[in-house]
């Protein structure tokens, strides 16, 4: 990360969940947007989940992911106090699940309380995504971000 305001926030709901969400921290990186990573738990300490989302806007973030297992709380409870958008990466969270109730349980908001959703286990995904709306306010993101897509068309990989 680059010392520069944070523009995109990366939130694990749990320390076990933290290597999957720091794969978004490492895209992020590669497109040169500043970010940062922070493990908090909307079950354990509410309070502090709440003044984080509360004031994102104001320090200069443009969007949230959020790691979402079984509950989908820490996404929901992001999006419910925060005008920013916020993109849940539903975690399979144990060997026997394979992800597919925290998908449902992320893409089943109440109204009004929208989260963007990507496949399981998918932050690099939820990076790209956090970065083409990054991109639609900095040009210097939007030519990174075109030159990744016609690198894609090419055939190479992130």
């Amino acid at each position: 990360m680059t010392d520069e305001t944070p523009k995109v926030g990366v939130l694990a709901a749990s320390p076990a969940e933290l290597p999957i969400m720091r794969q978004a921290g490492l895209i992020l990186e590669k497109f040169g947007i500043a970010h940062e990573v922070r493990v908090m738990s909307s079950s354990r300490n509410p309070d502090l989940v709440d003044e984080y989302a509360r004031t994102a806007f104001e320090r200069g973030l443009k969007v949230v992911i959020c790691s979402t297992g079984l509950s989908g709380h820490l996404a929901a409870a992001v999006a419910a106090r925060t005008i920013l958008p916020v993109i849940g990466v539903p975690i399979a969270t144990a060997p026997q699940m394979v992800g597919n109730e925290a998908l449902a349980i992320t893409a089943q908001m109440p109204t009004g309380v929208p989260i963007a959703t990507v496949g399981v286990d998918s932050s690099v995904n939820a990076a790209v995504l956090a970065a083409q709306i990054v991109a639609t306010g900095d040009p210097e993101v939007a030519q990174t971000m075109w030159q990744f897509k016609d690198d894609m068309a090419e055939g190479l990989k992130l």
